[in-house]
């Protein structure tokens, strides 16, 4: 059961209303036929995924202020760089999206994933994996089985994982400005807190000081509001599980593969209009790019588990409409975590002005709608003109910015030509 730190509220079911946001994923345990590339989940991601290409690759960990032991993958140099030193190159920090892990940038061929290309083009790639991932299930002092081992959510994320992990590349690097790159969820809570976006959203606006440590940020298909997501099966989640979900269950950790959530997703797949078969396009729109080897690459890695309360966290932002800290439930438990009887909000506006950012959405993403994003995008009206670059693709849906074929061509080039400008 969850410990005393995440109470269960009395309200029922309203309060969790679109745990569904990642519910859906968990349809790949149900409706998925067996993956033809095994899940490589014994094997470290640089000894699946980078070396048998021909790239070097170290195995790092950073341990956070709370005990997490992260696993970090970096790839120093390209497949035809002649072993030029890592430390006189510009550091890129990579980060996954939620129920995701670091194999996220390496899910297609050298010639079109982004964490091969970067190290082909002379960058010092480092590949973050957050907390409850496989490669990243230690802690100092619990076990993953423990109820407090999964006592967060992307507030964390963004407070500890984040911090940590660019501290320590920027250490690495020869204390180099970090390039940030970030898919989803995961960039955006960390830009506004100093969220493979959100976490980059929430870390910049509080700890502004570790600004000095980032060179620029690019946001793929960011996601910071999340009240105008379409996504059919994530709504469709929301309406079934509504007064009835894993969390109320007491289930802490949320895996998509495990046994829980099968039988609860195997109930969204019955429904009427929903074909679990074309899970991707329910989920995340309709990917114009995607082809079959880089879909069986990630049935072998993904979807990750993550915590149930980050799942209700998330919820909450659809509810509300807002970016905002994890909300008990009751003023009480809010004034003991905060000081105040409701949660603070994420000011996104309080985002440096003159941080460089780069962000590029897609007009078929039903995760990152295009209504939310031009509701970040007026947030982020103030910004200095020449420090914030915007792509859109109309054709683009979520998965195609990490894992289309033409990726290469009409995303990554531009978010290079971005860096360089950037590195003057």
């Amino acid at each position: 059961m969850l410990g005393a730190a995440m109470p269960r509220r009395s309200s029922g079911g309203g309060a969790v209303m679109n745990l569904a946001i990642l519910l859906c994923l968990g349809a790949a345990a149900a409706a998925r036929p067996a993956p033809i590339v095994p899940r490589a989940a014994e094997n470290g991601t640089c000894q699946s995924r980078v070396e048998p290409f021909g790239y070097k690759c170290e195995e790092h960990t950073v341990t956070t202020e709370d005990g997490y032991i992260l696993s970090l993958q970096r790839i120093p140099s390209g497949r035809s760089s002649g072993g030029a030193a890592a430390a006189a190159k510009i550091p890129v920090l990579l980060q996954h999206g939620l129920m995701m892990d670091g194999v996220t940038w390496l899910m297609n061929s050298p010639d079109e994933s982004l964490g091969y290309i970067l190290a082909d083009n002379g960058y010092d790639v480092w590949i973050a994996n957050s907390r409850g991932t496989v490669y990243s299930r230690g802690h100092t002092s619990l076990s993953s089985t423990d109820p407090a081992y999964w006592d967060w959510s992307w507030d964390e994320l963004a407070s500890k994982d984040l911090s940590a992990v660019v501290q320590y590349v920027y250490g690495q690097a020869g204390q180099q400005k970090v390039h940030y790159v970030g898919h989803s969820l995961m960039l955006m809570s960390w830009l506004a807190m100093m969220q493979g976006t959100l976490i980059a959203f929430a870390a910049l606006s509080e700890r502004q000081q570790q600004v000095g440590m980032l060179r620029s940020a690019g946001l793929l298909s960011p996601i910071a509001y999340l009240g105008k997501m379409s996504s059919p099966l994530a709504r469709a989640a929301a309406d079934i599980f509504l007064g009835e979900t894993l969390y109320w269950l007491g289930l802490d950790e949320f895996d998509p593969t495990g046994e829980a959530v099968h039988s609860l997703v195997t109930d969204i797949c019955e429904q009427p209009g929903i074909n679990c078969y074309d899970l991707m396009s329910l989920f995340t729109g309709d990917n114009c790019c995607l082809d079959n080897s880089s879909v069986q690459v990630f049935l072998a890695h993904e979807p990750q588990a993550s915590a149930t309360k980050n799942m209700v966290h998330l919820a909450q932002m659809i509810r509300g409409g807002t970016i905002a800290k994890y909300d008990y439930g009751n003023a009480a438990d809010n004034t003991k975590h905060y000081g105040q009887a409701t949660p603070p909000a994420y000011d996104v506006s309080a985002i440096p002005d003159d941080f460089p950012l780069f962000l590029s959405y897609g007009g078929r993403d039903s995760l990152s709608d295009v209504q939310d994003v031009r509701h970040l995008l007026q947030a982020l009206k103030s910004h200095h003109g020449d420090k914030l670059t915007v792509q859109y693709l109309d054709d683009y849906a979520h998965a195609d910015f990490v894992m289309a074929g033409n990726a290469r061509e009409r995303v990554y080039a531009p978010l290079m030509a971005f860096f360089k400008l950037q590195e003057k």
